[in-house]
């Protein structure tokens, strides 16, 4: 009988594991950006067709030598892995609009130079 309680015991941790790790380990698809130029990052843009663009939320702008983890907001999860992405700067300038694949290497940061 005490091997029984075990058994169930053990069956009911999994399962209670199971459905309490679901919500907490939605996925979430991320980014980095690195800034190596010599102007404040103040505006990030990403598009999938190149012409209709949305805007991240940088808040007070990514630094001179900083590194920051972006976000994708889950509406965008239907969306192609490939984007472009562009960035506005303090100075006044933009980078020009490139293709990236955001469905791998997640943790490689893409460095505006």
């Amino acid at each position: 009988m005490g091997m029984n309680l075990k058994g169930l015991f053990a069956a009911t941790l999994v399962i209670a594991v199971a459905f309490g790790a679901s919500p907490a380990f939605a996925e979430q698809y991320y980014f980095f950006v690195q800034n190596d130029t010599d102007s404040k990052i103040t505006g990030l843009a990403a598009s999938e067709d190149g012409n209709s663009w949305g805007k991240f939320d940088l808040g007070g702008g990514i630094g001179v030598g900083k590194k920051v983890k972006m976000v994708w907001d889950p509406s965008t999860g239907g969306q192609s892995c490939e984007q472009f992405l562009k960035a506005s700067f303090a100075d006044g300038s933009e980078s020009e609009s490139e293709t990236f694949d955001f469905c791998s290497d997640m943790d490689d940061p893409i460095v505006f130079e």
